[in-house]
Order: C-alpha cells, then sequence, then structure tokens
C-alpha cells in the first residue's frame, strides 16, 4: 500500500480526523518539553548533560531553558545538527528520547493500518 493509498483512507473513514492530528501535536509538544525541563533541571543542578562547542552550558537561566528546548526538539524530531551535544546520563536521556521520536510515527501508522484493515 503506498503512502498516498494510506492517508486516502484514513481521511475518508475518518481514521485521520482534526483531533487525531491535535492529539498527536500535543503529545509532541509534552514530550518535547518535557524532556526539555529533565535537560534544564540537570543544567541547573550542576550534573552536565549538554555541551555546546564543545564547553559546558553554563550560561543565565533564560539561556539553559532554551538551550534545553533547543536540543530537545532537535533530537526528538531526530535530525542532530551536532551544534550542542549530549554527555554523560545526558547521552541516555538523548537516545531515550529519540526512540521515542521514531516509534511515535510508527505506532499511528500500524494504528491506522490496523484500523484500516477492521
Amino acid at each position: 500500500m503506498s503512502f498516498k493509498s494510506v492517508v486516502i483512507i484514513c481521511f475518508q473513514r475518518n481514521f485521520l480526523s482534526f483531533e487525531t492530528i491535535i492529539m498527536i501535536t500535543y503529545l509532541y509538544l509534552s514530550l518535547l518539553i518535557g524532556f526539555g525541563m529533565i535537560y534544564l533541571i540537570c543544567i541547573q543542578s550542576n550534573i552536565p548533560v549538554l555541551h555546546e562547542a564543545g564547553m559546558p552550558i553554563s550560561d543565565g537561566y533564560f539561556d539553559n531553558l532554551l538551550t534545553s528546548l533547543y536540543f530537545s526538539a532537535v533530537t526528538l524530531f531526530s535530525v542532530g545538527y551536532g551544534d550542542v551535544v549530549p554527555v554523560g546520563v545526558g547521552r541516555f536521556l538523548a537516545v531515550l528520547e529519540a526512540l521515542i521520536g521514531y516509534i511515535l510515527p510508527a505506532v499511528f501508522l500500524a494504528r491506522t493500518v490496523i484500523g484500516n484493515e477492521k
């Protein structure tokens, strides 16, 4: 089945509705903000989790917040620019976040296909 036919079937049979799209958007935003807050808490607690340009992040609170959210978004959406890199326990957190970012679209697609077969 091609991607186009999956999308057409989803919209015809209401498997892909506006509510589903909103729910997925909220889920991604919750994960992005949640992991960003975990990184920020670690940084504020002097636990090295992120390095920028080879140096530990040690700016002001709002700069740390923006960097944490930026890194969380880049990791969740599997872009990985490399300007901010995880270190120590941050590597485990980044792997966990990236794994969740990979699994969510697959779960959504599987749910759509299984719903289509019923």
